[in-house]
């Protein structure tokens, strides 16, 4: 098995999240759930998303809101 990617981010166990990838996390008694819509890997792209530490996975939430999580925070849905 090839060691991952550099610029691969894993969620929570240790699955590859991608583009497009339906995730999400637990959060204060409810959930954050979308589809991947970025992932932001360098300070650069951050810096241009407005968020902080990367990397981050970026998606818009099932009530319209946009969240940005650390990847290891995640859950793949069906991968």
């Amino acid at each position: 098995m090839a060691p991952p990617a550099k610029d691969e981010v894993l969620s929570k166990q240790g699955e590859p999240i991608q583009e497009g990838d339906h995730v999400y996390t637990k959060i204060r008694g409810g959930r954050h759930e979308g589809d991947v819509e970025k992932i932001v890997t360098t300070k650069e792209e951050a810096d241009q998303e407005g968020v902080k530490n990367p990397p981050k996975v970026l998606f818009t939430d099932q009530r319209g809101k946009d969240v940005a999580h650390n990847p290891g925070t995640l859950d793949v849905v069906d991968k």
